[in-house]
Formats: structure tokens, C-alpha cells, sequence
């Protein structure tokens, strides 16, 4: 049994390309999406539908694809609810829903988990944890928290989430996080996706690095209309530029002021820039 585990694709079709394309040379038996397909990227549309076609073709080159729900599939159908606070609207969570169209509502139709076994062992798939879509496992949480976020603890526990691979044993569980396909957060560019094998009585993993056309990323980036939905646009981009975390320290130094009114959020954004140094000025 061979199992392919992709996350965080966040709308970076060149990279969902290279990345397929990989999958497809080593055959796996099952493909499994683990949410972000859309949102935080210029291609979220494309990338629906490039997961959409091989979800829904029987036997994909002799492969099951399946796609789940994620925090950012989350935002985008959260503007869909009638009892939506407009004081929430993002607006680049608000730009992905318009590209999207009508595809928005076949989001609300991806499973929060996806279980499976073999042999009798339970191989179990969330975007971040049992706890929540946006409650992430990373390297070096304690096991102590890791038994709570996987529990009832299964044979092999795959996620993503948090942008940065790692595969880390914890009791009788393998914890696999895939990484990120589109916006990779641990100084390595190339897309990330990880390779899950039952082999001779025992489940091994591997986690995969896929360079891939960053030059038409970029250009998509430029030219979809992305970096013009809101300031905090352009933190999203120097991420994916730089794979390096971006989002996390804007906010804990900017993200109080901003939603105080204290700071405007261009401003904001232009001077976490420039502190570290992606700005000229």
C-alpha cells in the first residue's frame, strides 16, 4: 500500500502541477488531499478544478484521489452562511470566493477526516488536528499535547497545516505532516508532499521536496489580482518568496494595533517589511 499525502496547496498551481506530476511517476495506490486546496494564493479556481477532475475520474492512472476540508476552504464558505459577520470580510478570503463562483458550494461537501485500514491498522487524515482545522502538530510539540490533538491515537496520523514537513514517532504512532505544496514556511522552496508505505509489516514515511515553475507563480501572483485584494496580501507573497514564516510574526507584532485602529495596515505591512528587509524603504 502506497499512500501520497499533499496539503496546503493554497492556490499555487505551477507547484500542484510539478507535485501531480511526481505522484503520478511513483504510483501510489491512494492520493489524499488534506485541505488549502484554495485561498491565500492567485490560482485558487484552477486548482479546485485540477483536484475536482481527479476526484471525480474513476480510476485516475489507477489511483483514488480524495480531498478534505481545511481552515482556509473554511474561510472562504464562511461569507456563503446567512448569519455571516460582514465585520469579518476579508478581503482576499472574499476575492478566492468570487474566483471560485459557483464551485464555493461543493467546498462545504469535503470531509473533516478521512480514516482508513490496513491490515487492521488505522491510518487517519486531518488538515490540523482532532481538536480543529486550525489547532496545528509541529515538530517539537510535546507528546503530551500530540496525544491530544491525534486521539484515540491511530496507527499512522497524517496532517499538514503548520507549512513545514516532519515525520516524528510518538508512542505507537507515526505523526506525518506533509508540509505545504504552495507555501512551504522552513527556508525550502520546493513544494513538499510526503510518501506513506505499509512495507513488510510496518508503515514507513518519507517526506518529498518537488521544484517546480516559481518564475510563473510569481507572474500569477503579479497579475491575477492577488497582491490587490488587501495590504496583508503582500506579507502572503514575501512568505512564498522567501519560504520563509512571515504571517505569524506580522501578526503577533502588528495585529492588535491594526484591528485597535492604532495602525493603519498598510503601514503596518510596509514597515515589517522594511524591519526585515524586503523593503528598500
Amino acid at each position: 500500500m502506497k499512500i501520497a499525502i499533499l496539503s496546503d496547496i493554497h492556490g499555487n498551481l505551477p507547484a500542484l502541477q510539478a507535485v501531480a506530476e511526481h505522484i503520478e511517476t511513483w504510483r501510489p495506490d491512494r492520493v489524499v488531499v488534506s485541505g488549502d486546496i484554495v485561498n491565500r494564493g492567485p490560482s485558487s479556481a484552477a486548482c479546485w478544478d485540477f483536484i475536482e477532475v481527479r476526484q471525480h475520474s474513476v480510476g485516475w492512472r489507477a489511483m483514488e484521489w480524495r480531498a478534505m476540508y481545511g481552515n482556509h476552504e473554511g474561510y472562504v464558505l464562511a461569507y456563503t452562511r446567512p448569519d455571516f459577520d460582514l465585520s469579518r470580510l476579508t478581503p482576499m478570503s472574499y476575492w478566492t470566493l468570487r474566483q471560485l463562483n459557483a464551485r464555493v458550494a461543493r467546498l462545504a461537501d469535503l470531509p473533516e477526516t478521512l480514516s482508513f485500514s490496513v491490515d487492521g491498522w488505522e491510518v487517519r487524515m486531518r488538515h490540523a488536528s482532532m481538536l480543529g482545522e486550525r489547532d496545528g502538530i509541529h515538530q517539537h510539540t510535546p507528546n503530551e499535547q500530540v496525544r491530544q490533538q491525534i486521539a484515540p491515537a491511530p496507527t499512522v496520523f497524517c496532517t499538514g497545516h503548520t507549512h513545514k514537513p516532519f515525520i516524528r514517532q510518538v508512542d505507537n504512532t507515526l505523526v506525518v505532516n506533509a508540509g505545504s505544496v504552495g507555501t512551504p514556511c522552513d527556508d525550502d522552496t520546493c513544494a513538499s508532499y510526503a510518501q506513506v508505505v505499509w512495507h513488510k509489516g510496518h508503515w514507513q514515511a518519507e517526506i518529498i521536496r518537488v521544484a517546480y515553475d516559481r518564475e510563473q507563480t510569481n507572474r500569477d501572483m503579479q497579475t491575477s489580482g492577488f497582491l490587490d485584494t488587501e495590504p496583508f496580501a503582500l506579507i502572503i507573497y514575501h512568505e512564498w518568496r522567501t519560504a520563509h514564516d512571515m504571517v505569524i510574526p506580522y501578526w503577533q507584532q502588528y495585529l492588535a494595533r491594526v484591528q485597535a485602529s492604532e495602525m493603519d495596515e498598510a503601514a503596518a505591512v510596509r514597515l515589517f517589511l522594511s524591519q526585515n528587509g524586503l523593503l528598500s524603504s
